[in-house]
């Protein structure tokens, strides 16, 4: 299934629920969020039926989330029953992996074939402080376990941050004798996590990855080790943004993710559920869409299938907006319209409305290095329909 941008998006992460056995600092207050009505969240039987239907329009693989995924009860059972849905390829999980060495063999024995365990830090004190409740040791078991399973890629995601001042370079060394896989994050300051309201971390806090990238060679070199290269065919599986290296000889990678310094709108193939049902095509934006209001309503399967292909466009008209904002204050040079350019036109953020509105509308895209949007509008009387879509 594609969007209105051509981008095939066959990948959806589904949170299980809004608990988690942490306070992440840069996820919740220090007291937790109020956590949603039992009848408020999705139940299994409701995940288990958009699995059923998105699969049947093309998306293959599921990624499980939380909050903490395996709080969930019945999350084993939930695994097996997408497992064991036609057109579906692969079952993952994104995990603090707590739990990971009670349940990773019921999990693999469910049809689980991959898992991303986040570690930020490798310092005890420094755990606590940003867990506010667990302990280092907790996680580095999970990681054993995963391995210990079988599961393949077994992926570990650190967000950077300057001011805790994380060891990269122990992190990445992790990969060098065991099928580790470390993935950096830029931290993203948005939401009420971020500034003084949050965790204290702001826009000074992110690391881009190509500055990281060199910290972590210049600090290998100082011990004697070779610096990081292309990981190639190395790669683990997957279809995420990071970029892969490697150290020579190493049986692990080591992989950047790059929000903000290197966005990847163009490349994005999925779409994320929320616990309570909530249809998100960005985590740039608030943008929401209810799912459940279609799962508990009278138009059965059909209402669903439907529902999906609409968000889609929607998708696509925000992978413009993304786009656009990522150019700052500065302006497009002009607009071509139907591959007619109109100089008459400048955009710039103050246009931004007029930019969305087209989107919404139709479809637009970036030319390349001359800095020009296309807005195609054959497709404006198409807005909103099924059959925008191949």
């Amino acid at each position: 299934m594609k969007d209105s941008h051509g981008r095939v998006i066959d990948y959806m992460r589904i949170s299980l629920t809004d608990r988690c056995n942490y306070r992440c600092i840069y996820c919740m207050p220090a007291d937790g969020v109020t956590s949603l009505c039992h009848s408020d969240i999705l139940s299994l039987e409701e995940i288990e039926r958009v699995v059923r239907v998105a699969a049947t329009m093309g998306i293959k693989r599921f990624r499980l989330t939380g909050g903490e995924p395996l709080v969930r009860k019945g999350a084993v059972d939930l695994v097996r029953a997408i497992h064991e849905t036609p057109g579906v390829d692969d079952v993952s999980l994104t995990t603090n992996g707590v739990l990971l060495p009670k349940y990773a063999e019921e999990l693999a024995s469910a049809g689980l074939s991959r898992v991303n365990i986040s570690l930020d830090t490798l310092d005890p004190e420094q755990f606590r402080y940003i867990t506010r409740r667990g302990e280092l040791h907790e996680a580095l078991d999970g990681i054993e376990a995963a391995l210990a399973t079988g599961f393949d890629p077994v992926k570990v995601n650190a967000v950077t941050v300057r001011s805790l001042g994380q060891d990269f370079l122990a992190f990445a060394k992790m990969t060098i004798d065991r099928p580790l896989h470390m993935r950096f994050i830029e931290y993203m300051p948005v939401g009420e996590s971020a500034g003084s309201h949050g965790c204290g971390w702001g826009r000074e806090d992110v690391i881009p990855s190509e500055e990281l990238f060199d910290v972590i060679n210049e600090r290998a070199k100082a011990e004697g080790l070779p610096t990081l290269v292309a990981a190639g065919d190395e790669r683990p599986k997957g279809w995420g943004p990071a970029r892969y290296f490697m150290f020579p000889g190493a049986r692990g990678t080591v992989g950047f993710i790059s929000p903000l310094s290197r966005h990847f709108c163009s490349e994005c193939n999925r779409l994320r559920m929320t616990a309570d049902g909530k249809i998100r095509p960005c985590l740039f934006s608030d943008v929401e869409y209810d799912m459940r209001a279609a799962l508990r309503g009278d138009g059965g399967d059909d209402a669903v299938s439907l529902f999906v292909p609409h968000r889609l466009l929607e998708q696509g008209a925000l992978f413009v907006g993304r786009e656009v904002a990522a150019l700052g204050d500065e302006c497009l040079d002009c607009f071509v319209v139907d591959g007619v350019a109109d100089d008459d036109v400048a955009v710039s953020r103050a246009a931004g409305a007029e930019i969305g509105g087209l989107a919404d509308a139709g479809v637009a895209r970036r030319l390349g290095g001359d800095r020009r949007l296309v807005v195609d509008h054959r497709r404006v009387a198409r807005a909103g329909a099924v059959g925008g879509f191949a």
